[in-house]
């Protein structure tokens, strides 16, 4: 589209009533709800679902693995699928696939079935989070992006702590095929109401285009290769497995060769060319960290509750509980306060109360409760609460036309890609860390010590009291003792690991230097010339 010869986009808010608004938000929002709970629903049934299948962990594991794949695979064509087939079919209909591969999730009664339908749902999802996000970004006027953005980032934000709660509670009162029918009442709701009201984009009709065939091969040999390398790569030892190693090559020719070839074909798959924008290059990248810290802490924390302190999937999820609220309370209000208080500032805020939270993490023990753990875990998600919605509008307003679709969906793959890099990463940094402070803590704890002698005798004489023979006594006693060991390796591992993420908040900040001084929105979309 030339420039100048296109209607600006912020007008395209004034062809809805303030009710036809609210209404396709209400749709939106529920298929994003859908879509971040899905994400991390399952993993809390893998256990049950693998027993019933007869299947290995490894097996059962596809059934998480092929899900992100495909949502991670589709996310950057979502700009440009939205183009080709409008964006009021493209999102209704990936609310439909979405929910009609949920039934067949629930229905299925093989790996194999299970895995390839969970592989339809990612595709579908894809949309419900860009798409989405694109949508409202087109049809709300400027002066009410902060709150719609803080709306959105409900879904975002409190789904994935939603999700094991959720799924804890239907896998022991129903069952697990039950994670997935549940998405077809809402679903189904989604789907008519986002059909009946939404209108396509002025900029969403581009049917007669040459569709760009290679680049979409390349993004899924480099993005798949990608994820799976991240999805597998601490199981399998990373570059000690030949697999892992095919991996990284495949990956990093497929996306190099990606990006050259979409910088230089005409009609691109995903418009790279966005990223000439100082403030949305920034943003993607920051986007990344915001996911390295989002999921990553959904993460650790999880394994650190279940692990150590024994708690069951519902009881981590309801400790993770107060963290999602408290940045759904914190959000509407930081939603006004964008439209009075520069963008940078909120953001750099949100960064150090997340940073300082991390960092509170670092005195864990093996007694660690909810008096200890709750404070920062708050704290966290407040500073989330007041990062999420200064980036994204810094990221995304100055795009213009079709680069909202196209932006909305590299910024939210920067975030998926961010966040299965940050628990790929944090899941091998937490295993060598633990065999680290297991050889420090081996080498002081040693029955050559004094202090170490009488506690171990005292041990092993209270075991004898009990019926235990000397020599048993003595092993149990030894058993005992190594546990311990390695239950302090463990706690000082996951210590380092809040430590690391700390600093990578820390270091972070100075990107956000990049973006333009004053209010997101203050700099309305469609104040310049669209361009394609």
């Amino acid at each position: 589209m030339a420039a100048g010869t296109a209607p600006p986009a912020s007008t395209e808010y004034a062809e809805y009533t303030t009710a036809v608004r609210v209404i396709i938000m209400v749709a939106v929002m529920l298929g994003v709800l859908m879509q971040m709970i899905d994400s991390s629903i399952v993993n809390v049934a893998i256990p049950t679902m693998q027993g019933n299948l007869g299947v290995t962990l490894d097996q059962i594991s596809w059934v998480a693995t092929g899900y992100i794949l495909a949502n991670v695979v589709f996310l950057p064509m979502t700009g440009w699928l939205a183009t080709v087939f409008g964006r009021r079919r493209y999102l209704s209909g990936s609310m439909a696939l979405f929910t009609i591969a949920s039934v067949l999730c629930g229905m299925s009664r093989s790996l194999a079935a299970l895995v390839v339908f969970r592989m339809l749902q990612g595709a579908g999802g894809a949309a419900l989070v860009a798409t989405a996000q694109a949508t409202m970004m087109e049809i709300f006027p400027p002066q009410q992006l902060g709150m719609v953005q803080a709306i959105y980032g409900l879904g975002v934000m409190v789904g994935p702590a939603i999700g094991p709660t959720l799924g804890g509670w239907i896998v022991d009162n129903l069952s697990w095929p039950w994670i997935f029918y549940v998405n077809l009442p809402i679903g189904t709701v989604a789907t008519i109401v986002a059909f009946s009201f939404m209108r396509d984009s002025r900029y969403a009709h581009g049917g007669g285009r040459r569709i760009d065939i290679f680049g979409i091969f390349l993004l899924a040999i480099g993005l798949g290769s990608l994820q799976t390398m991240l999805e597998k790569g601490t199981r399998e030892a990373w570059f000690e497995s030949d697999l892992i190693t095919g991996l990284a090559i495949s990956a990093a020719v497929g996306l190099a060769t990606f990006v050259l070839w979409e910088l230089h074909t005409e009609h691109p798959v995903v418009n790279l060319r966005i990223l000439r924008h100082r403030g949305f290059a920034a943003g993607t990248v920051f986007g990344t960290v915001l996911g390295f810290g989002l999921y990553g802490g959904i993460f650790v924390l999880p394994v650190f509750l279940q692990q150590l302190r024994h708690y069951t999937a519902m009881q981590t999820g309801l400790m993770l509980l107060p963290a999602a609220l408290t940045s759904g309370l914190v959000l509407p209000v930081v939603g006004i306060l964008v439209n009075k208080l520069p963008a940078r500032a909120m953001a750099a805020a949100g960064v150090l109360v997340a940073t300082i939270s991390t960092f509170m993490f670092r005195n864990l023990t093996l007694d660690s409760g909810p008096g200890q753990l709750l404070p920062p875990l708050v704290l966290r998600g407040l500073g989330m609460g007041f990062v999420w919605v200064p980036l994204t509008l810094a990221t995304l307003i100055g795009l213009r036309g079709r680069e909202i679709a196209q932006g909305t969906a590299l910024f939210n793959l920067a975030r998926q890609l961010g966040g299965s890099a940050g628990i790929a990463f944090l899941s091998t940094f937490v295993g060598r860390r633990i065999d680290f402070h297991y050889a420090v803590l081996s080498e002081r704890v040693n029955l050559y010590n004094p202090a170490l002698q009488h506690g171990f005798g005292a041990l092993a004489a209270m075991l004898g009291a009990k019926g235990a023979p000397p020599p048993v006594a003595a092993q149990q006693a030894y058993a005992l003792l190594a546990q311990t060991v390695q239950g302090h390796a463990a706690v000082l591992s996951y210590e380092d690991c809040f430590m690391l993420m700390g600093f990578v908040f820390l270091f972070s900040m100075p990107l956000l230097l990049l973006f333009e001084k004053g209010r997101a929105t203050a700099q309305r979309p469609g104040s310049r010339p669209d361009v394609e």
